[in-house]
């Protein structure tokens, strides 16, 4: 198969989360030990850091990638979703996984995956640990997809756990309270492996306490550390809190006897974009008229952004936004303001919410806006009516961020 049909095998005949919803998510870790058992057991051949969260675990995980390299090491990263392409997903010092691998991976063990009737989350996983083994890593930091203690990541023991922050996302999988999704992302704490907490939460603190006491776990508060001062290229008052997340875990791995200085700490916060190609946080697009598009899509990640957004200066505001048909429109609905002119429109995937319906539904709370049929002749509709003094804002949905990069 060429790389095309791989990626269209890989789309069409699996179940994908970001795409189908709920059909792909997998109750139990049965499937991803089987697979971990037909590729020989290979994320053993490397040392990993663990990162899960409601928001922040991709720009922390590439935060400590970039520190990492800067340190002279050898670095696997796993994310998801990608924006562009699938390929993002698995990279070595920045540099992603070769289509040649990707279609060799799927050819060698696509009857497995048939008989077996895998995920694609779960496919994906494997491959990014045999890669990272093939390609002999020093360390790999490795992403939650969703939750934690169900995910297909969590057979690692990594060498430091990392939750950046618990929100109410994804509910009708981790459940409809802050404490009971902290303890699908708590469920990453492993047996003697310290844990970092991004965030204190009166409703989640104890449930984390409690799970890293019976783990054995050494367990830290980031933000109930001294504040750093450390700057970085990604951009928005909201990556200070993961600055400060990364830093305590990069003490663990000094602790732990990497040898990472603090030139290097500085280095790699300052150019995490060069070293690692994260997109799509705070990126600034354009200048006259400034546009900036970001993936923040629940509740918390757009109270960051829209903290953000309403420290720019601007003569008028124009929205770019389009969301996935189970988004919880009423828990964001707040949040977003009102003088502004809104750009409805769908992202082009089965879950994206009809743009006429988005529309609807934002009038009732006098946000007002048209709707296009893409999220292309959105923008190009907000580029056409923007003065040049005027703010561009693009989101709602990491696939129209991903439409417009």
């Amino acid at each position: 198969m060429t790389y095309s049909d791989t990626l269209d095998w890989m789309f069409s005949q699996l179940p994908m989360y970001q795409r189908q919803g709920k059909s792909a998510y997998k109750v139990d870790l049965s499937n991803t030990v089987l697979l971990i058992n037909h590729l020989n057991y290979p994320h053993r051949n490397f040392k990993t850091i663990h990162v899960a969260g409601t928001n922040g675990k991709g720009s922390s995980s590439h935060m400590l990638a970039s520190v990492l390299q800067e340190a002279g090491y050898k670095v696997g990263l796993y994310t998801s979703p990608h924006l562009k392409d699938f390929r993002e997903r698995i990279k070595i010092n920045g540099k992603e996984v070769s289509e040649t691998f990707v279609t060799g991976f799927i050819e060698r063990n696509k009857s497995f995956f048939e008989a077996n009737q895998l995920s694609f989350f779960e496919m994906t996983v494997g491959m990014a640990f045999e890669y990272f083994s093939e390609e002999k890593v020093d360390v790999a930091v490795i992403e939650v997809g969703l939750g934690g203690r169900l995910d297909s990541t969590n057979i690692i023991t990594p060498e430091v756990s990392v939750i950046t922050n618990i929100g109410l996302d994804h509910t009708q999988f981790l459940g409809n309270s802050l404490d009971s999704i902290a303890f699908e992302k708590g469920g990453i704490i492993k047996h003697n492996v310290p844990v970092i907490i991004g965030e204190t939460q009166e409703e989640t603190k104890s449930v984390f306490i409690d799970l890293a006491t019976n783990n054995n776990a050494d367990i830290t508060f980031a933000d109930q550390q001294v504040p750093n001062n450390y700057a970085s290229d990604l951009k928005g008052d909201y990556q200070v809190k993961n600055i400060q997340t990364v830093v305590a875990a990069i003490k663990i791995l000094q602790q732990k006897s990497y040898n990472i200085s603090l030139s290097n700490i500085k280095k790699g916060l300052s150019n995490v974009i060069e070293n690692t190609g994260l997109l799509g946080r705070w990126q600034v697009l354009n200048h006259e008229p400034k546009v900036v598009c970001d993936t923040g899509h629940n509740r918390e990640g757009l109270t960051y952004v829209m903290k953000q957004l309403s420290k720019e200066v601007y003569n008028h505001l124009h929205i770019v936004f389009g969301v996935v048909n189970d988004k919880d429109l009423i828990s964001i609905i707040d949040l977003l303001p009102k003088k502004a002119t809104y750009y409805f429109c769908k992202p082009d995937i089965s879950r994206g919410l009809d743009a006429e319906e988005l529309k609807m539904f934002f009038s009732k709370y006098n946000l007002i806006g048209e709707s296009y049929k893409s999220v292309d002749e959105a923008y190009k509709e907000a580029k056409e009516k923007a003065n040049i003094d005027d703010f561009i804002f693009i989101g709602g949905s990491t696939f129209v961020v991903a439409e417009i990069i």
